[in-house]
């Protein structure tokens, strides 16, 4: 018999290899898109852990949660880490029109996206930066399709060297 432990101790603040940051609140779209199209990157996921409006214990639960996990942040990625953040959520959406721009002229992606009778205007994806090397993860999507099949195929798409790959 075998038992496996693990030394990686997990907490509030450290879940699943994620950093946990909270929010409450009404949300903002576009940042929404941008802080889930960074997080495999920087390992920090967006949680929501209130409606529109919270009371007060809630609020001081949420700022104590974030102020351990933006200390444990920190403490990995130094001081500076909210500027680089921050830089990356804003240059977000240049990024995806890089990852479309490699996309549209490829052929495996174009081959794909007939097999599923999407057409290339209608390209319905989420993208993912993976890391500064210029890797993202691209997940299609058939939103025409019944809800447990609409994710069609995925891709691993490199925008420095122009190279597409499936991955499912």
């Amino acid at each position: 018999m075998t038992i496996l432990f693990s030394c990686k101790r997990e907490d509030e603040s450290f879940r699943n290899g994620y950093y946990w940051v909270y929010g409450a609140g009404l949300k903002d779209m576009d940042g929404s898109e941008a802080v889930e199209g960074i997080s495999e990157k920087w390992k920090i996921k967006s949680v929501d852990a209130g409606a529109c409006t919270v009371d007060g214990d809630i609020a001081n639960k949420i700022n104590a949660a974030n102020k351990k996990t933006y200390a444990a942040i920190e403490k990995k990625y130094g001081k500076d880490w909210r500027a680089a953040y921050d830089k990356d959520m804003q240059d977000f959406a240049m990024k995806k029109i890089d990852v479309m721009d490699v996309l549209i002229t490829n052929k495996l992606f174009r081959d794909e996206l007939k097999k599923h009778y999407i057409e290339i205007y209608d390209v319905d994806k989420e993208v993912q930066e993976l890391n500064n090397e210029g890797d993202f993860r691209v997940i299609v999507y058939n939103n025409e399709l019944k809800y447990e099949n609409k994710e069609c195929f995925r891709l691993m798409v490199n925008t420095r060297n122009r190279a597409v790959n499936l991955i499912q």
